[in-house]
């Protein structure tokens, strides 16, 4: 009895961590789209597990979004879509900092992550349902769309012909939460999918070095060191930490009742994660925040440690384990990134030039 009423709450507590990590994604989401500085854009190519895995590695792309669009049915679910019988596509919707990404350069992304000459689907995926296509925003997104579609087609790097849509956006339907993020929650299956397709042996054909140019591009300034150089240049506790998804002790640790004005980093990376100004004190013994300074450095993962489910916060570039968010936090965003000391460097306001990240010094006013 005393089995039966221990899986009993193990069960609650399953289910309500849940609950709260699909409420926290849900904030998230909504604090990008109400976000007037970024730039939005709807692109389709094939299964959106993997086009949203190729867009969300880009610097200066904040969050990706699978979903469906182009058909008439309004609030399709994932059955109705994959059945071809909707007219929706399989699609994903980027929101992107403007000022360190261009609308062509998601559109180079993308032409080289598909086969644009595939008119009935996209590799193993196959029916209209999986069909390419782009679509635009705005006329400019729309110039932009084909001109880069012109400019593939007289690039003679393809056998056949361009048959990628450029079509007017109209409305965009979320997809089902346990397809988003599906390439970090479900990694061995992601992987499996991706190879079996034929995707990345036909864009590595195709585009050969080039696509090698472009990812490593889009690994940024900021990158991991190998594990040598990191086991020197962390201490052990840093090294446990961020390598290994340890925890430090609360209360006990550099940053948890820091006061000074700057923003944190990532130790292993240097890629700016954090700032004081979203800072509070959440009477946990560990750093706390309202929310990243940087959405696009940072990415979100299932955690099922301990008997439930968390969710795990890691560095894009860096790929260090960060802390967890929780949603708890106070307003506006009601959210606690509750990160470890030892995956951070703080950097104080008046060191920000001469650091490097002299572009941040504009959040806390002349100096």
């Amino acid at each position: 009895m005393k089995k039966i009423v221990f899986m009993f709450v193990l069960f609650l507590i399953f289910n309500a961590c849940q609950r709260q990590d699909i409420s926290q994604q849900g904030v998230k989401i909504s604090m990008v789209k109400e976000d007037a500085r970024l730039g939005k854009a709807t692109f389709a190519g094939g299964c959106f597990w993997c086009s949203e895995a190729d867009f969300e590695k880009l610097p200066g792309v904040v969050e990706v979004i699978s979903g469906y669009t182009g058909g008439e049915k309004e609030n399709p679910s994932y059955e109705e879509v994959s059945s071809g019988t909707t007219g929706h596509v399989e699609a994903i919707q980027v929101y992107y900092d403007p000022s360190k990404i261009t609308y062509q350069e998601l559109l180079d992304t993308f032409w080289k992550h598909i086969d644009p000459t595939d008119g009935g689907g996209q590799f193993v995926d196959r029916g209209s349902q999986y069909r390419s296509a782009i679509f635009y925003h705005d006329e400019e997104q729309k110039r932009l769309a084909e001109q880069s579609k012109e400019a593939l087609s007289r690039s003679g790097r393809l056998a056949k012909p361009v048959a990628t849509e450029i079509i007017q956006f109209t409305k965009f339907y979320e997809a089902e939460n346990y397809h988003q993020d599906y390439y970090k929650k479900n990694p061995l299956k992601y992987r499996y999918y991706r190879y079996a397709s034929g995707r990345d042996q036909f864009t590595g054909k195709v585009w050969g070095k080039e696509l090698e140019n472009l990812d490593l591009k889009n690994q940024g300034p900021y990158k991991k060191p190998d594990e040598s150089l990191l086991k020197n240049k962390l201490s052990p506790l840093q090294f446990k930490v961020t390598q290994e998804k340890g925890t430090e002790q609360p209360f006990q640790n550099e940053y948890w009742d820091n006061k000074r004005e700057g923003i944190y980093v990532d130790i292993v990376s240097g890629e700016p994660l954090f700032s004081s100004l979203d800072k509070f004190d959440s009477g946990t013994g560990w750093p706390s925040f309202t929310k990243p300074l940087e959405p696009s450095n940072i990415f979100e993962k299932e955690d099922r440690s301990i008997f439930m489910t968390r969710t795990e916060v890691r560095s894009k570039h860096g790929d260090s384990h960060l802390g967890h968010v929780f949603s708890d936090g106070p307003k506006p965003t009601g959210l606690r990134y509750c990160m470890n000391s030892a995956a951070l460097r703080f950097i104080p306001k008046e060191d920000l030039e001469r650091e490097g990240y002299g572009e941040y010094m504009k959040l806390f006013g002349k100096q």
